[in-house]
């Protein structure tokens, strides 16, 4: 059977490829212990230093309570530590352990292996979520 790739749309090619990428990084993250929504959550808080669940389900562009379930499980396995916030008590501060860095480390390098960086790629394709009607969910 001939692949008829080569006459799709471009945004279908785009789509399709996508996909692709999306669930080759997913299976060997699962390989690792970590499911994708995790991986952002880990990305959110070491960016940002230790921070509250909510400023890393807005960052992500989820629901709260979507958000606590991950960091319930990131907890539960050892990647993060929530603490009393030093100045609301009600909130709490989540923190990247050891542990969680270095999942991260290692989701990282599977990353680059499933899809090295290159540059000309990644300016044309911030080309195109710049000239889109919404932007993705922050990574």
């Amino acid at each position: 059977m001939e692949d008829q790739s080569a006459q799709w749309p471009i945004g279908r090619l785009l789509a399709a490829a996508s996909r692709a990428v999306e669930r080759e990084w997913d299976e060997r993250l699962r390989a690792i212990g970590l499911q994708h929504a995790a991986l952002i959550a880990l990305d959110i808080a070491l960016r940002n230093g230790p921070t509250g669940a909510d400023v890393i389900a807005r960052t992500a562009r989820v629901q709260p309570q979507t958000m606590s379930r991950t960091l319930e499980r990131l907890e539960r396995d050892g990647m993060i530590e929530r603490s009393p916030h030093p100045e609301d008590g009600r909130r709490r501060l989540v923190t990247v352990t050891d542990h969680g860095r270095e999942m991260w480390d290692t989701a990282r390098h599977i990353e680059r292996e499933v899809l090295p960086d290159d540059p000309e790629l990644r300016a044309r394709l911030e080309a195109i979520l710049a000239n889109s009607r919404s932007a993705p969910p922050a990574r």
